[in-house]
């Protein structure tokens, strides 16, 4: 359903998430203020809109610089989160602190609705990711009742940090890891989906059970797969199979001490500490078929961006014939 002269504020639309977000709102005819503590780096998404529609904002997350992102906006949506702490009580600074300021600033100025994205398993998994974003949703809902909070599972799309992470791992070495034996299920979830839960969440009417306000959905997709799966999943499209090593969790923990250390390390104890827990959609839970949407298979996204690792390219096939 087309929306004129709404306006939305995304915090964190410059994100893998957040991108599709801001997409989607300014394909509805929506005005979208962008809140990035650099605001030139969302400069890339004011061609998803005519002129002046994607609006890049300047927010260091003050509770001043969130009112002045959220005052006149109908929507607000929070896309703020973060894989690993780079300095001390950054995930409670990115998961609870700012996301319930968020709140309590839209309640305030009259945001018509708030979603949140969320994670997964948040209820049940004991790393400190886990925790506060669990945290972080009780301090949403505290502060604007009638919010919508998304707990999306492992998130695929072209640019992901996932496939793509392993997918690169592959191209450099000879084995990779099977932390816990491999075990560890998903239900990955493809980023388009997650964007349309966004737009479902704004547009549903609020009568009825197809209310979305004051909800909580678990988003996976059709397929629940274990970490040795996703290699072999990962393996099929790349062309590059390689030997997985079954590594014990505390042997994995001791690993990831020294991973830790990098710019952006590829594994973390809190990494480590998040595998022991499923990453599934529960049984009961409100979910993608509850907003009307049917969500998208692996086998219909991952060809079209992890080919591009495999040995000569996308196209190494034909060039060979």
């Amino acid at each position: 359903m087309a929306q004129r002269y709404k306006t939305a504020t995304v915090f964190g639309g410059t994100g893998f998430v957040g991108t599709q977000v801001v997409r989607e709102l300014a394909k509805r005819g929506i005005t979208v203020k962008v809140a990035s503590r650099v605001p030139e780096r969302a400069y890339f998404l004011r061609p998803c809109g005519v002129v002046g529609q994607v609006v890049p904002f300047a927010c260091d997350y003050s509770a001043e610089a969130i009112v002045r992102a959220a005052e006149g906006a109908d929507y607000v949506v929070n896309c703020i989160g973060i894989l690993f702490e780079k300095k001390k009580n950054a995930f409670r600074r990115a998961h609870v602190e700012i996301p319930s300021a968020i709140a309590a600033v839209s309640a305030r100025v009259g945001v018509s609705r708030l979603v949140h994205i969320s994670a997964l398993s948040a209820d049940r998994g004991s790393s400190r990711y886990a925790q506060t974003k669990l945290e972080g949703e009780k301090a949403v809902l505290a502060a604007f009742p009638d919010a919508t909070i998304l707990r999306p599972s492992v998130i695929f799309g072209d640019g992901d940090g996932f496939f793509n992470m392993f997918a690169r791992m592959a191209s450099i070495l000879p084995a990779l890891p099977l932390i816990g034996g491999g075990h560890t299920k998903f239900q990955p979830v493809y980023v388009g989906d997650v964007a349309d839960a966004v737009m479902a969440a704004l547009e549903l009417p609020v009568q009825g059970a197809v209310n979305p306000q004051a909800r909580i959905y678990e988003l996976g997709g059709p397929h629940v797969v274990n970490f040795r799966q996703i290699y072999q999943t990962l393996f099929h499209y790349t062309g590059q199979p390689r030997a997985l090593v079954s590594l014990p969790y505390g042997l994995a923990k001791l690993q990831a001490t020294f991973m830790g250390i990098l710019p952006n390390p590829p594994l973390t104890r809190d990494h480590v500490e998040s595998l022991k827990t499923d990453n599934i959609v529960a049984p009961n839970a409100s979910n993608l078929a509850d907003m009307g949407l049917t969500p998208a298979s692996m086998e219909m996204i991952l060809p079209l961006y992890l080919e591009r690792y495999r040995p000569g390219g996308r196209f190494a096939d034909k060039k060979a014939a």
